[in-house]
Parts: C-alpha cells; sequence; structure tokens
C-alpha cells in the first residue's frame, strides 16, 4: 500500500467534503474519507505502527490508563 496516496486521497475527499454544496455529495465524500482512513489504520496496525498503536488506545479510551501521554 502506498500510505502517501491514501493519505492524499483522503486529504481530497475531505476537502470535497468540506467544499461541496448539498449534504448528499458532502456525506459521500466523508464516508470516502472514512473508508480510506480505516485502511489507512488497519494497514498500521498490521505492520505493528506505534503511532497507530497509540491512536486505536485514544479511540477506545485506554490510551490514560495505559500511562501513554500524547
Amino acid at each position: 500500500m502506498d500510505l502517501n496516496q491514501k493519505y492524499a486521497d483522503h486529504q481530497r475527499a475531505v476537502m470535497r467534503a468540506s467544499s461541496a454544496d448539498d449534504r448528499q455529495a458532502r456525506d459521500n465524500h466523508l464516508s470516502d474519507a472514512f473508508d480510506i482512513a480505516g485502511q489507512i489504520g488497519a494497514y498500521q496496525r498490521k505492520l505493528g505502527a506505534a503511532a497507530s498503536c497509540a491512536w486505536s488506545a485514544r479511540k477506545h479510551g485506554t490510551l490514560a490508563a495505559s500511562g501513554v501521554t500524547a
């Protein structure tokens, strides 16, 4: 997976959402961004990327309990 390409695709989807003229288009672009972010996160977790582990911990509310600071 080309992470730089995925990050660029994600950023473009977010920018398209922010400039969308209607709610349906905005929701579609945000859905695309969400899907791409999920692909990036899954790939990073598969590789054991430290930052990905921290993001997952924060998402699940376990970061503070683990003693890790961001």
